[in-house]
């Protein structure tokens, strides 16, 4: 039944069809569908009506029916532009871009002024992958209709896929200039912006799209990315959450939401999450990498491994997939799988550095090596690449040319690396000498005194400590050979149970109350327990828990400390010449590497005053390279544990070793690595001069 008024038999078809098309422009979509199929049953075949009721029909989302209307007015009007570009238009919205082309070609040559067939044609294009072919029509578009925001968002979308990311954020600020509310301009610019490095401003235009669209998903989903870049990660998983109750089948939104909890360090979750992932994408290369990545991250080498396998035969091009595997090969001790794998990874990706120094650590350079070529051509290309890259490429070209026997050329890319290095971590050294005076200046014989006995009586952990490169991954090694011992590496327990029950340490920690050093160390023990509840000891290996030794000994009266020391520039030397992953910010410069070196000592000297006879067994790694057995059998007994031959055989284990050291371990005792630093001696002044001669 036609409105009231508005009948078209009152009417001429033309008064009719206005009067309809003016209902649907004031958003009267229900009244103006009446009256079109009104004029239809008076004339089946009027094409405006039948263009018109489609977009009403896609509107509502019936594309089938939508579809079919468009198609009866281009069987009774073959040249009617508007009816071929509109099908084109429905088909796009069915993703059925490849079939809209031709429709969109067709309506063009019928109407080469006809800016939306030239924009349809343009955004099919760009839908397919093809950028460089969409930038013609929709350029087409705006000679016709500069004002066109939509078409100059999709030319930005054209060239941010082509790489040009600045041209691309100008299109999609001019757009937004003309329609401030266009959300996907918003959502569009923020993709650019992410690309430039600028991922605040992005974030901003992610959440302004939202603002305009909350119920969009895919927005959701690019605002929880961008505060992942931003390190906001709990705040990303609140929008990945949201996107996944809009859209609950999206296996790349889980997967996303796995990467913010990997980032919290929250991977159990995190591997829940891939795995859903999965059983909704079989073969999705990136939740087979990311749930990797946890596994690996939770000492689960093996799982982790078939992980990186299948990431890889997902995507056989995936360079980090690949390196990833090499390096949890690498910390099984299977060098030869690992060194396979990341010259693989070069092979793959020759411009990543970090590739060519992942190679560089588990090899021997010679002069006519053609991996070395390769390392020397990126070198060329230092200036162009990005920070990260270029540290890591400093690093590898110094491996090199010590392998050559060219200390001087080994320095000069140290001394480059790490400047580089140094520049972009924060460091404050006054804090940091600070705090441990704070501690050395707490720890008084009368605290010791009075805390004696107070703390939890298990004698599970054996702590493993000293400055890093001091052989304190060796003298793990060997202990955890002993088939009681379970090595659980550098692990962080014993410094975040610390944060949590004494907050204010070391500043308000005068006084240590018993029932917090005794529930320190019931929660530490507990924690480390569950790593392995069937080992007699279970070592931790954190370097930096030498501050805390004090701590620990009241926390823990019955826990094994052995501290374990190295010559002063052997040691830094070391540290120096090695590109940690995540590790001390001291090590970047030889002057601020010896005042901390001064700093350790110093507070050594002081635990040696404090701590009761035999709470501490200190091991020179000199002496362990010069006698491993004699050493190897004080370690295992100041454990008190029976001797075992096996820990004679520690660079056989077969346990994963996650350190700097984890290619050292697996070779038998060597003594090459004593006196290294005479070769670089006389770049070392800054280091002599801090560490007092």
């Amino acid at each position: 039944m036609s409105p009231p008024g508005s009948d078209p038999r009152l009417f001429s078809p033309a008064q009719a069809f206005e009067s309809a098309a003016r209902l649907q422009q004031h958003g009267r979509v229900a009244e103006a569908e009446q009256l079109y199929q009104a004029l239809l049953e008076l004339d089946p075949h009027h094409a405006g009506a039948l263009h018109n009721l489609a977009l009403i029909r896609a509107g509502e989302g019936r594309l089938g029916e939508a579809a079919s209307l468009m198609r009866h007015a281009i069987f009774r009007h073959p040249r009617d532009a508007a009816a071929h570009n509109g099908l084109g238009g429905v088909l796009q919205l069915m993703g059925r871009h490849e079939e809209a082309i031709p429709l969109f070609e067709q309506a063009i040559t019928l109407d080469p002024d006809l800016p939306v067939a030239h924009y349809g044609l343009g955004t099919a294009l760009l839908a397919l992958g093809r950028a460089a072919a969409a930038l013609a029509p929709l350029e087409r578009t705006l000679a016709l209709d500069p004002g066109a925001a939509a078409a100059l968002s999709a030319k930005g979308t054209a060239l941010q896929a082509l790489g040009q990311a600045e041209e691309a954020a100008l299109c999609h600020e001019q757009a937004l200039a003309l329609q401030p509310d266009h959300a996907p301009a918003h959502n569009n610019l923020a993709t650019a912006l992410q690309a430039l490095g600028r991922d605040e401003e992005a974030s901003a235009h992610y959440a302004r799209a939202l603002a305009l669209d909350e119920a969009a998903a895919d927005l959701h989903v690019n605002r929880g990315k961008a505060l992942h870049r931003l390190g906001r990660d709990e705040e990303a998983i609140a929008h990945y959450q949201r996107a996944l109750a809009l859209a609950p089948g999206d296996a790349e939104a889980i997967n996303d939401l796995g990467n913010a909890l990997q980032s919290l360090g929250r991977h159990g979750e995190a591997i829940q999450r891939y795995e859903q992932a999965l059983a909704l994408r079989p073969g999705l290369a990136a939740a087979h990498g990311n749930l990797a990545n946890s596994l690996h991250a939770l000492d689960r080498h093996a799982e982790a491994i078939a992980q990186y396998r299948a990431a890889i035969a997902a995507r056989p091009g995936n360079a980090v997939a690949v390196s990833n595997l090499g390096v949890a090969l690498r910390e099984m001790g299977r060098l030869a799988e690992a060194r396979a794998a990341f010259e693989t990874a070069v092979d793959l990706a020759p411009e990543r550095a970090v590739f060519h120094l992942n190679l560089a650590e588990v090899k021997r350079f010679a002069a006519e090596d053609p991996q070395l070529a390769r390392l020397e051509a990126l070198g060329r290309a230092a200036a162009s690449l990005a920070l990260e890259e270029q540290i890591a490429l400093h690093f590898a070209l110094a491996k090199a040319r010590a392998d050559l026997g060219e200390p001087a050329a080994a320095f000069r890319h140290l001394r480059q690396g790490n400047a580089l290095m140094r520049r972009r971590i924060a460091y404050d050294e006054a804090a940091t000498l600070g705090r441990l005076e704070r501690i050395g200046s707490l720890f008084t014989p009368a605290l010791m005194r009075a805390g004696a006995g107070q703390g939890d009586p298990s004698e599970l952990p054996v702590f493993i400590f000293g400055m890093p490169r001091s052989g304190t991954s060796l003298v793990e090694q060997i202990a955890a050979s002993h088939p009681a011992v379970h090595g659980a590496g550098e692990i962080a327990d014993f410094p975040a149970a610390t944060r949590a029950i004494l907050p204010g340490f070391p500043e308000d920690g005068a006084v240590l109350p018993s029932e917090a050093l005794r529930k320190l160390g019931v929660r530490y023990a507990a924690a480390l327990a569950a790593r392995a509840p069937a080992a007699r000891r279970v070592t931790d290996k954190l370097p930096g828990n030498f501050q805390l030794a004090g701590l620990i000994h009241l926390a823990l009266p019955r826990a094994r400390l052995i501290h374990v020391r190295r010559d002063p520039a052997d040691t830094c030397w070391s540290c120096f010449a090695t590109l940690f992953t995540g590790g001390p910010p001291f090590a970047y410069e030889l002057g601020e590497l010896g005042r901390y070196y001064r700093a350790y000592e110093m507070l050594m000297a002081h635990w040696r005053a404090v701590l009761p006879d035999g709470a501490m067994l200190e091991i020179r790694y000199e002496d362990v390279v010069a006698d491993l057995e004699r050493e190897a059998r004080r370690i295992i007994a100041f454990c008190g544990l029976d001797w075992d031959p096996a820990c004679l055989a520690f660079h056989a284990s077969a346990r994963p070793v996650r350190t700097a050291s984890a290619v050292q371990v697996r070779q038998p005792i060597y003594d090459t690595s004593i006196g290294r630093w005479r070769r670089y001696g006389a770049e070392l002044g800054p280091l002599f001069d801090a560490l007092g001669g």
